[in-house]
């Protein structure tokens, strides 16, 4: 089983585009897949989750999403120059060993011109020392709000063929 996770919660995000549309390329080629979405994390995941104190809800959340999956895809908007600190609590909310020996894909997502580099970066670094494997072809999406329509479906053919291509070697990896 694959996970496509959307790295971020804040409202009206252009990230959880990119995973639609990620998802939808994978059930085509004919993957099983979970998404996790940040906004489906308990609000207290600062305080509630951590250091030992876990609710059924983030418990059932990583049985369900992230212990089962064999792979992992993250789509990560840019947030000041890295990833979101979220996504960075809800790493840190899970037991170290549930990431050991994971495969990752990274998918980065800004309305500027990095397609946010630096944080896809950030996030190898943290899950190589969860000694998970990072799979090298990582994607920058950049300027993504003019790559998508008004219902918010992607609609740039190359970013689209970049995605696909991701896909099919992140599947052989």
């Amino acid at each position: 089983m694959i996970t496509l996770i959307c790295a971020t919660h804040r409202p009206k995000n252009q990230s959880i585009n990119i995973v639609n549309a990620y998802l939808a390329l994978l059930i085509e080629l004919g993957e099983q897949v979970s998404v996790l979405n940040m906004k489906e994390l308990p609000n207290d995941l600062l305080v509630g989750e951590s250091f030992g104190n876990r609710s059924m809800e983030m418990q059932r959340l990583i049985e369900a999403k992230v212990m089962p999956a064999e792979k992992i895809i993250v789509v990560s908007p840019e947030y000041n120059g890295s990833f979101p600190g979220v996504f960075k609590s809800f790493i840190d909310a899970v037991e170290p060993d549930v990431w050991k020996g994971k495969k990752i894909g990274l998918v980065g997502v800004s309305t500027g011109r990095a397609g946010n580099s630096r944080g896809m970066d950030h996030l190898t670094d943290v899950f190589h020392h969860l000694r998970a494997e990072v799979f090298s072809d990582k994607v920058p999406i950049s300027n993504v709000s003019e790559m998508v329509n008004t219902k918010g479906d992607l609609t740039d053919a190359a970013t689209l063929a970049v995605l696909k291509r991701q896909a099919t070697g992140f599947l052989s990896f």
